[in-house]
């Protein structure tokens, strides 16, 4: 039967293909001598004046079908006006917007795949080795200051929040899908990612933003599952402007608090990971949050416009605008079984299940007034008012509320805020911007920024060499959870006072030869961290830290050679732990195998920092604290990889962590009694599509 069906489908084939090529044959008629146009064609009576006239008619159809209306919009500049596709984010606060490059390329930085480890230029973070655990950046300028729900700020690099929508304009449909998978069945690590953008007019799209990522883990119970889902609309008019959507954030990880002997991975050598017992076996921590948030803005033109300015970016304006953004986010701990991690159980020896959750309601109105020119000496003065309603919850057993609180707690804040910026030329740039909370939970906390930018170019290739300045003073209320929380294994009641912070900063960038240098200096009285028994503290002294960061690329031919350096100084490693030294290394070769059409490189890189009394990890309070148990840190992290980007793909092979139990020796660990993983190969391609 199966060979009939081949037969008939290749007798049917041949059949169509004659008939459509005897259809195409010319054929005379004897009587009259003239050509018989081809079967299904009608034969073409017009004269030579009709034909003319109809293509012309038809070449204006078609040119006016053609024509698309320009993108007319006072954030963007002409330049950008006319790349095929570009990307940026939007600040609320301000209603201003940053360009970010479209990720298409390779350039030595395809191979970081985990987005932590992105961080500070690929310096990145500490974490717990398993993708979907908990990190925290090893730079301490780039931690998160805990100000709002502080109980997930450790997955913070999974989450999406809307100063972190990416929004896209294109002139076709702009997709990309990314997938990575590692590591054997029983080890599997997979990262999927989609962004589907969409313009329905020149200045409106609209974008879908979805990342997965998560693990079984190498060692026991390590599963993690992470996601994200954000769906945004941005439309950005002549006049008119709005950003905003819908945001989700959930997370299912498992916690093995650790393994029980370091010794089992330092002193000997263990063939299977999973042999190694750790300190929970039946603990979990879960998350999930949505935010709905909305901006926007309408332009007033303070003069008529001329014919040819298409956007009132350059004519003196008046902007009015609103921006609200809610969101609730809950989470829960919940373990069966051994408690002896914890020193404390307060409610139940054998099952445990803490759940709090937050919700914050923040509504702002604006205006802004643009005196003359965006790019002017005073482009623009900004000022509004706002309220931010926040909710807290927290599950507290009924005998337990009156001592410990718990149940739920509603506070308000009402704020003020500005902004001032301009550029003296093309040389000189400044921004000087202020927060004041007037009454409420936090009146009192002040926040208060000054920016100055200078900029030469070359002569010849118009690159920047730039120095960057700022200076900011900010007085906080610590989080709400630092000072009341009760739980099965935790409980605490404080009064702290307000963190104040001074913090001084600089940034020297030579684009002609890829040299950037930095430093950042603060000082902060009454810094608020988690002690050696996991219990929220308050430095009563003063807190220095100094960091001076440095990256060189160098280049010879097809051969690239990447730095980057962190040299950290803490007054008190006590209550801010960092390493002396951080460093990554990217070595590769790059060449063509096909020109335009197949990249490839080759190349090797290494992560860096020196010993110092690292942080540990509370999982029941998703929380890093100040240990001096043991030192982490001072081993050498190597990965080798191949990336190829043919057309508008992208492909990465690469062997993690190669080295471990190689070489180097095996104190492989970034955060106290969590071990990172061992040698692991991935496999990742990236599909950008524009059509």
């Amino acid at each position: 039967m199966v060979k009939d069906t081949v037969k008939y489908l290749i007798c049917l084939l041949l059949f169509l293909t004659a008939t459509v090529a005897r259809s195409q044959i010319q054929q005379y008629n004897p009587t009259t001598g003239q050509v018989i146009p081809p079967v299904g064609i009608p034969q073409d009576y017009r004269s030579e004046e009709e034909k003319k006239a109809d293509e012309e008619k038809e070449k204006a159809d078609t040119t006016k079908k053609r024509e698309r209306k320009p993108l007319e919009s006072f954030y963007f500049d002409d330049s950008t006006r006319m790349t095929k596709i570009f990307a940026w984010k939007v600040n609320t606060l301000f209603n201003t917007v940053t360009r970010t490059p479209v990720d298409t390329l390779l350039n030595g930085a395809f191979q970081i795949d985990y987005p932590f480890m992105a961080i500070d230029g690929g310096i990145g973070s500490a974490y717990l080795g398993n993708l979907g655990g908990a990190t925290i950046p090893l730079n301490y300028f780039s931690r998160v200051t805990p100000r709002n729900f502080s109980f997930v700020d450790v997955w913070r690099t999974y989450m999406k929040y809307p100063s972190d929508v990416l929004f896209y304009n294109a002139r076709m449909p702009y997709s990309r899908l990314t997938y990575e998978m590692s590591g054997e069945v029983q080890i599997e690590e997979n990262l999927f990612n989609i962004i589907l953008s969409h313009n329905i007019s020149p200045s409106t799209s609209v974008n879908v933003v979805y990342n997965g990522d998560g693990t079984k883990g190498m060692y026991m119970y390590q599963r993690t599952l992470t996601w994200n889902l954000a769906l945004s609309l941005a439309h950005t008019g002549k006049k008119f402007a709005i950003h905003g959507g819908y945001i989700y954030n959930g997370g299912d990880i498992r916690e093995n608090g650790g393994i029980k002997d370091d010794r089992m991975v330092k002193d000997t050598l263990v063939d299977q990971p999973n042999q190694i017992d750790v300190r929970l076996t039946d603990a979990q921590n879960r998350y999930k949050g949505h935010t709905f948030w909305l901006s926007a803005s309408y332009g007033i033109p303070l003069r008529q416009q001329k014919e040819d300015e298409l956007t009132i970016e350059k004519i003196p304006s008046i902007f009015i605008g609103n921006s609200t953004n809610y969101t609730i986010i809950n989470k829960t701990y919940s373990a069966k079984g051994d408690t002896s991690l914890f020193k404390n159980v307060y409610i139940d020896p054998d099952f445990t299940y803490d759940s709090i959750s937050q919700q914050v309601l923040d509504t702002r109105f604006f205006m802004q007034l643009q005196p003359y020119d965006r790019n002017g000496v005073v482009g623009l003065i900004s000022a509004g008012i706002g309220n931010e309603f926040s909710g807290y919850y927290l599950n507290t057993p009924g005998e337990y509320r009156q001592m410990w609180g718990g149940g739920r707690k509603n506070e308000n804040t009402i704020f003020v805020y500005g902004d001032i910026d301009g550029k003296i030329s093309r040389y000189v740039n400044w921004d000087a911007n202020v927060r004041f909370n007037l009454v409420g939970y936090r009146a009192g906390d002040i926040d208060l920024k000054g920016k100055l930018k200078l900029t030469a170019y070359t002569k010849k290739k118009q690159q920047p060499i730039s120095l960057d300045a700022s200076v900011r003073f900010a007085l906080t209320e610590p989080d709400y959870w630092a000072q009341s929380y009760f739980s099965n294994h935790f409980r605490w009641k404080n009064n702290f006072q307000k963190e104040t912070m001074t913090e001084l900063s600089a940034r020297f960038s030579v684009e002609p030869i890829k040299l950037y240098l930095g430093a950042n200096y603060s000082i902060t009285q009454n810094k608020v961290y988690f002690d050696a028994e996991s219990l929220p503290a308050q430095f009563s002294g003063s807190l220095s830290m100094l960091g001076v960061y440095a990256q060189k690329d160098f280049r010879a031919g097809g051969f690239h050679f990447n730095h980057r350096v962190l040299f950290q100084l803490s007054s008190q490693q006590t209550v801010a732990p960092v390493p002396a030294l951080s460093a990554y290394a990217s070595y590769y070769y790059g060449f063509d195998v096909v020109k335009n059409v197949l990249n490839l490189e080759i190349g090797v890189d290494g992560r860096y920092q020196t010993k110092y009394y690292g942080f540990g990890y509370n999982p029941a309070i998703a929380q890093f604290y100040n240990q001096q148990e043991v030192e982490v840190g001072g081993f050498p992290y190597l990965d080798a990889y191949v990336s190829a980007k043919w057309k508008r793909m992208r492909i990465l092979v690469k062997l993690q962590n190669w080295n471990v139990n190689l070489f180097g020796g095996k104190d492989y660990f970034m955060v106290a009694h969590y071990p990172q993983n061992r040698m692991m190969l991935k496999f990742r391609f990236s599909w950008s599509f524009y059509d």
